[in-house]
């Protein structure tokens, strides 16, 4: 067995055959700084350089070994801690990821949100850097594909004129020959960008009532099983009142009865996650599309009026990349689920469905429930 992270610790405990077995438990020493520094890096509010200071100022140490005694942790080795699935109770064996044995240290939605500022950070390029500028990070040379950096050049007469040039051919790797670009210029070809990216109101009701159509059908199609779940819950309530009676007539040991309510128990909870799974997917489906919708019907309104921090925002949430081409033409990389609402043709084919809807008199328009609430042949489910 490997090294323990820092948090757990190797231990050997005996089988029932009096075998030793390797395994791990929790460093009661260690693991509340560790399960600490997840806990705080969630928030959004710390850089893992001020997460590595205040970790070492709490006394977070390794655990010593024969050969190396314990020490202060490394700044290197809070990242990887940050990244380690293994504080949420898996482990990675040869590119997989399995569930573990041993018991999680951090809850999955608070290991998740971590990634995500690690991510948001990284995608960013948030490191500290002599030149700063909130499209770095997120504007790509559209020759080469290398991410743009932002260089300084001097006039002789002491003038400073920011440029984006391409990091590849600034580092001499490769063979492109994109032609440095005033920083002015590349903001002005992002913010007309946005003006493609903005929808009609026309087009997004028209999105809307279509995708929420769909999402109707969809459910439809699985209130077959819904139904079979509701009676198969009905049916073990039924059961446990009949137990319990049977209990309070003599009828049943207490020892049977708890065997039996622990049984009827984990059925009840294991209907009630699917039903609310089923329920939970498309409502959450539906809420993400339509703020998707509101934010594409807005977004060239908002980018315009935004400062430099909440363009960056705007551009982390809507692109994985922008390419600025040679001829100033723009080219962009969707962030899900916006990739999908830029699929070609789609709108196109939202207006027609609308245009085909009003015909025959179906045109869906939002309730107070949310789009197609009333509509859903499901509502009446729970």
């Amino acid at each position: 067995m490997s090294k323990a992270p820092i948090g757990y610790r190797n231990i050997g405990v005996r089988d029932e055959f009096g075998r030793e077995v390797r395994t791990v438990e929790l460093d009661e020493e260690r693991a509340p700084l560790v399960r600490w520094a997840f806990q705080r890096f969630a928030s959004g509010d710390w850089t893992t350089s001020q997460l590595h200071h205040e970790l070492v100022a709490r006394g977070l140490t390794t655990a010593p070994s024969p050969r190396r005694p314990s020490r202060p942790i490394g700044k290197s080795s809070v990242h990887r801690m940050l990244t380690n699935p293994y504080y949420k109770g898996c482990v990675r064996y040869q590119g997989v990821t399995f569930a573990g044995a041993h018991e999680a240290l951090v809850p999955n939605e608070v290991w998740d949100q971590v990634q995500t500022v690690l991510g948001t950070n990284r995608s960013a390029a948030d490191a500290t850097q002599v030149h700063e500028h909130y499209l770095k990070g997120t504007v790509f040379c559209g020759q080469c594909g290398s991410r743009l950096i932002v260089c300084n050049a001097k006039s002789s007469q002491g003038t400073i004129y920011p440029y984006f040039v391409c990091g590849s051919r600034h580092g001499g790797r490769g063979d492109c020959t994109r032609q440095a670009m005033l920083i002015e210029h590349v903001e002005r070809l992002v913010e007309q960008f946005y003006d493609h990216v903005q929808i009609s109101a026309e087009t997004k009701l028209a999105l809307s009532s279509m995708l929420h159509a769909r999402f109707d059908e969809m459910m439809s199609e699985g209130a077959a099983e819904l139904a079979d779940l509701a009676a198969r819950r009905t049916q073990v309530e039924d059961e446990q009142e009949k137990l319990l009676r049977a209990h309070y007539a003599v009828a049943v040991t207490l020892e049977l009865l708890k065997r039996e309510q622990d049984r009827i128990t984990a059925s009840l909870e294991t209907i009630k996650n699917r039903i609310d799974a089923h329920h939970g997917e498309y409502a959450f489906a539906r809420a993400n599309l339509d703020d998707s919708l509101t934010l594409l019907s807005n977004a060239g309104d908002i980018y315009k009026t935004a400062d430099d921090a909440n363009r960056r925002l705007c551009n982390q949430a809507l692109f994985k990349a922008i390419y600025v081409d040679e001829d100033n033409d723009v080219r962009v990389g969707y962030e899900t689920p916006y990739d999908g609402l830029n699929i070609e043709g789609l709108q196109a084919d939202a207006l027609t469905w609308a245009a085909e809807a009003k015909k025959m008199g179906q045109v869906r328009t939002p309730t107070k429930g949310g789009p197609l609430a009333e509509s859903s042949n499901l509502t009446h489910l729970g």
